[in-house]
Formats: structure tokens, sequence, C-alpha cells
């Protein structure tokens, strides 16, 4: 969850993704329809929420709301350059935008998060936006032959050599008792 200090900061984007939402940019559901006060009959059926007045399942509420997430994260993503896609301090906005929206819907609805359905936007953003954006390693190469070699022997000559010294040693102190 995200910090409470930031709390101002989020709601402002969910303010804006709100008034995106509200200018046309839906698919299917408005969110200002939402009504947030959940039914469930015996707790046998799937929880639903009153939309337009007509009851839908939360699953279906929260994938129309996260394909919503997803259309502004894309929106947001048509700034970014693409030489910049791997620069952090550039899409640290629209991937926390992302990510904020998706678990804001998730706890307005009372839907688990993390989901399986976010997860899937997220790593479709990897996918499609930073598959190219992995952290650069040196690549380590062999030593050549004759190092290696070197290496191989010279540990392999001193064994017999370390032996004999610490054999003559221990003679040497015994004679001096």
């Amino acid at each position: 969850m995200a910090p409470r200090a930031h709390m101002s900061s989020r709601r402002l984007s969910q303010g804006l993704l709100l008034l995106w939402v509200l200018l046309g940019h839906t698919q299917t559901v408005h969110t200002d329809a939402v009504n947030t006060s959940l039914s469930q009959d015996a707790g046998t059926s799937q929880p639903t929420a009153m939309s337009n007045g007509t009851a839908q399942p939360i699953d279906g509420i929260y994938t129309n709301l996260t394909l919503q997430c997803w259309g502004y994260f894309v929106d947001l993503m048509r700034d970014v350059r693409t030489s910049d896609l791997c620069e952090w301090k550039i899409i640290i906005r629209p991937y926390s935008e992302l990510r904020g929206c998706l678990e804001y819907w998730a706890e307005h609805l009372n839907y688990s998060y993390p989901n399986a359905l976010a997860e899937q936007y997220i790593f479709q953003s990897h996918d499609h936006y930073f598959h190219n954006c992995t952290l650069e390693q040196p690549v380590y190469l062999d030593p050549p032959e004759d190092v290696l070699l070197a290496m191989i022997i010279a540990p392999i000559c001193l064994i017999p050599f370390l032996v004999t010294l610490v054999i003559w040693r221990s003679k040497d102190s015994k004679a001096q008792a």
C-alpha cells in the first residue's frame, strides 16, 4: 500500500482518472454510476454492486475498471519516448498510476489485491513497454588456456612442498625437546 504521506497525490491521480473516465474514455461502465454497497445472497452467490440500477458481479465491474486503468496507463505512456522507456525517473509516474489505480479499485470494491487480473496488467506492461530493460551485467569470460593451466598446476605443485615442510618442521621440533 502507498504510504499515507502521499495520500493527496494519490487522490489527485484518482481524481484525474475519474475525470478521464467522465470525459468519455470509458469502455463499458461509468465509474460514477457504481454504487459501492455490496450485496451477497446468503453467502452463496458472487458479490454484486449496483451499476445504473442493475446488479453486476464485482468481477465484471473490476474487470471494466482495470481496463480503464490500463487505457489511462497507455495514454500516459504515449508521452514517453522510446529511448526513455528504461529510465525509472521517467516511467515511475505512469507505472505508479497503473499500480495505484488497480489497487484503488480493488480496495474500493472490497476485491482482493494483489489479484490475478492486476498481475496480468502489470506483466502486460512489462512485456509491452519494458521488455528490453535489463540491468547490464558484465559478461564474464574464461581466462586464456595458459593462465588457466598455471592456476591449476600451481596449487598442485605446492601441496607436496608444503607437506614436506610440515613434516620437516615437526621432526626438527621433536629433536629440540
